[in-house]
């Protein structure tokens, strides 16, 4: 069976700092008409940046959107054009202090594909020296090194629920 729609028309209805929102005109597999918007996000990447063998280096922030602190791995949004390997040196470094000397791939998630275009490339690093914290102007972020069975009891009670992190985990750890 056929599953693929086809644009017909595309307009750009928002264009912000972090995203875009097009509106599409599109034709369904079955020939009928529909619509569907489309938010375009850059991507980003999200680093399982293990401390030791049995410890984690998260963060701690609020997130606007969801009025909520989180407790999450470290991550961010690429730069326009800017490679996925070098934001996750970036990230690491500026949201925890550390450097990584071990960079593994873990692949990609697509976070939201039924209104979203966002990619997230998961790493897993290794061999970290701490280098020094020095997060982006407006980010409050607190570091925090937890053990792997804390961390597996916090997704557990539902205290680690955000998405990026519990696939990364579940890559880089199984």
């Amino acid at each position: 069976m056929n599953f693929e729609e086809k644009t017909l028309s595309s307009e750009v209805v928002y264009d912000g700092k972090v995203i875009t929102v097009e509106k599409d005109e599109i034709e369904l597999a079955n020939g009928q008409k529909s619509f569907r918007e489309v938010a375009r996000h850059p991507g980003g990447v999200v680093i399982l940046a293990m401390k030791d063998p049995m410890t984690l280096l998260l963060v701690k922030q609020f997130r606007y959107p969801i009025k909520k602190t989180v407790l999450e791995l470290p991550a961010g949004k690429l730069e326009k054009g800017e490679d996925p390997d070098i934001a996750a040196k970036r990230e690491l470094e500026e949201e925890t202090g550390y450097i990584a000397n071990r960079w593994i791939s873990l692949g990609h998630i697509n976070t939201t594909p039924g209104f979203c275009d966002e990619k997230l490339y998961l790493y897993k690093a290794e061999e970290l020296t701490f280098v020094g914290q020095h997060p982006d102007d407006g980010e409050i972020i607190q570091a925090m090194e937890i053990t792997i069975p804390e961390v597996m009891l916090k997704i557990k009670s539902g205290e680690i629920n955000d998405a990026k992190t519990l696939c990364a985990i579940l890559r880089g750890l199984h």
